[in-house]
């Protein structure tokens, strides 16, 4: 009966995701993993795993480009001493064998990389992030990106502090100074522009992430349940809401040029 199951739940989902398909799909997507202590003490476990990959496999199949995900913000090294020191320590787990534990990285070709203040991490788990980007170089077909530790205001004073190197270097000048001048030097610079932002467990809130990003046509979302139980089913309503939304604007484009 098990099997059965099984059989008609992937059938379901293949035909789900074919279908999602034939619409627009977004090519980033950014999530604040929230919820994940919260779900541990609802299920009773005594602690909390880094990171729920299960989403990300449904995005891929989806053909996402790239994802953003809210793994540590500089304002959590206000937490604990010992909470801090066993977050890194589960990040430094993580990261170490996240290529040789992970399938899908080398399935969809994924390049990973750690986006934020990575000299604020211990110097350990700098080298294991440094070691699975160097792994994972070579792909460029599908983008992870893990913010750790992040901050959106510290990522645009990088941009500034950058923009204004350059114009002390006579690269640039001063008038030529634009909002695209910025955006080419915020940390996800060589993404595709962000299209969906969500935070899991039913907080309303963006806690200083990605919001230069999410500024542009982004379709913010929330959603009431905990990262971990965050899936396909969760997301198909956001992702239809997206795909209807798309083709409003380009209806409305139409409109405007004839």
């Amino acid at each position: 009966m098990t099997s059965i199951l099984t059989t008609v739940n992937n059938f379901v989902e293949q035909l789900t995701i074919s279908v999602l398909r034939r619409g627009k799909i977004p090519r980033h997507v950014g999530f604040i993993l929230d919820g994940n202590r919260r779900y541990a003490r609802k299920a009773g476990a005594s602690s909390t795993k880094f990171g729920h990959y299960e989403g990300f496999r449904q995005l891929e199949k989806l053909g996402i480009e790239a994802v953003t995900v809210y793994a540590f913000s500089l304002e959590n090294f206000n937490r604990s001493k010992d909470e801090v020191e066993y977050l890194m320590q589960l990040f430094c787990d993580a990261f170490e064998g996240f290529c040789e534990k992970n399938a899908l990285v080398d399935k969809y070709e994924v390049g990973v990389r750690f986006l934020g203040n990575i000299s604020l991490l211990p110097q350990k788990v700098q080298e294991a992030s440094r070691k699975v980007t160097e792994q994972t170089r070579k792909y460029k077909k599908r983008i992870f990106n893990v913010c750790c530790p992040y901050g959106s205001r510290d990522e645009m004073t990088t941009a500034l502090k950058e923009t204004i190197e350059l114009v002390k270097e006579g690269k640039l000048a001063v008038d030529d100074i634009t909002d695209q001048t910025i955006k080419d030097h915020l940390f996800t610079a060589d993404c595709p522009p962000l299209d969906i932002l969500v935070r899991t467990s039913g907080e309303i809130r963006l806690s200083d992430f990605l919001l230069w990003q999410a500024a542009d046509h982004c379709q913010i979302q929330f959603v009431n349940c905990y990262w971990p139980e965050f899936s396909l089913w969760r997301f198909l309503p956001i992702l239809l809401e997206y795909q209807i939304y798309s083709d409003h604007q380009a209806e409305q484009k139409e409109v405007t040029y004839n």
